[in-house]
């Protein structure tokens, strides 16, 4: 039976209600300002653009109209702010912050950084990292960031990765198909064959990270002086749609290609759909079926190769 997964809503409310009495959001004002954290957050996007107009701040900020409007009229009538149209659109008025707009935002600003470097002042070097790195992770999973075209790196592997990559597997795995906990004692098992007869000239294992956060791993491993494996191709749930699994299978068999191997074999199940349409679409061609029962479940195993 596969344990029920706890349920996130409390932690990230817990978390919010930490967060914003950390940083004074419950004061009527912001950083003994005048301002409201709206208002605020309205002088840094107006402060930072090269042109917004109130349009844009509704849209993107998902503030309702009247409220913006009226925020703006206060922002004028105490020469915050004032608006010119649009060089190339008529229509179009811009938003730009006045002298004394400029002057109260850089109050603004300097305080709000002097608070959160107060904030890292307790921590070491390490744990910052540690910190940016799980803000980022945050940023990318509830799909903020700006937008780039590559939106991952792949590194080697290192000290950590492999207890991660055994982790996320039992867990996914369980999650996704209800496997039981014999499939985390195998890739267990793969990864530890893997890192004590290591051969960094004909194997490999590809780590997918953003932010400091694993997004995927795949790893290829020496069977023969002709013959390779594939083995542990996974992508986070939260990373799919990118290309990912696709660039992991393309990497792999480039390397494989470039050690000279004749061949690259792997073994999958049935059920894994999307992994299959990879290796279907990189080559491979399926070998053998075979019925088994393991992790719990009864399935279809396959046993797949591509002929470099």
């Amino acid at each position: 039976m596969v344990e029920a997964e706890p349920d996130p809503v409390p932690a990230v409310r817990r978390f919010t209600r930490f967060y914003t009495r950390r940083i004074g959001l419950l004061n009527g004002s912001l950083l003994d300002s005048p301002f409201t954290l709206s208002e605020a957050r309205v002088l840094f996007e107006i402060a930072n653009r090269d042109r917004v107009s109130a349009s844009d701040l509704t849209s993107d900020l998902g503030l309702d109209p009247g409220y913006l409007s009226r925020m703006l009229k206060r922002f004028e009538s105490r020469g915050l702010v004032d608006r010119r149209p649009s060089a190339d659109d008529g229509r179009r008025r811009d938003l730009r912050l006045t002298a004394a707009g400029q002057a109260a935002f850089a109050r603004l600003d300097e305080g709000s950084r002097r608070q959160v470097a107060e904030i890292l002042s307790s921590l070491n070097a390490i744990d910052r990292r540690r910190l940016v790195e799980a803000l980022e992770t945050v940023e990318f999973l509830l799909g903020g960031g700006a937008a780039i075209s590559e939106p991952y790196i792949l590194r080697p592997h290192r000290p950590g990765d492999m207890g991660h990559i055994v982790s996320r597997h039992g867990a996914l795995y369980a999650r996704e198909y209800g496997w039981d906990e014999t499939f985390e004692a195998l890739v267990a098992e793969i990864v530890a064959s893997f890192i004590r007869n290591f051969d960094p000239k004909r194997e490999r294992c590809w780590i997918a990270e953003r932010g400091g956060a694993i997004l995927g791993s795949i790893f290829l491993i020496r069977e023969s002086d002709e013959v390779a494996r594939l083995r542990l191709l996974y992508v986070e749930p939260a990373a799919r749609g990118l290309g990912l699994g696709r660039r992991l299978v393309a990497e792999c068999l480039a390397f494989a290609r470039s050690c000279g191997y004749r061949r690259v074999t792997l073994w999958t199940n049935d059920i894994l759909h999307a992994a299959r349409r990879i290796y279907q679409a990189e080559g491979f061609r399926l070998v053998r079926e075979e019925p088994h029962h393991s992790f719990g479940k009864d399935l279809v195993g396959q046993y797949w190769e591509l002929e470099l």
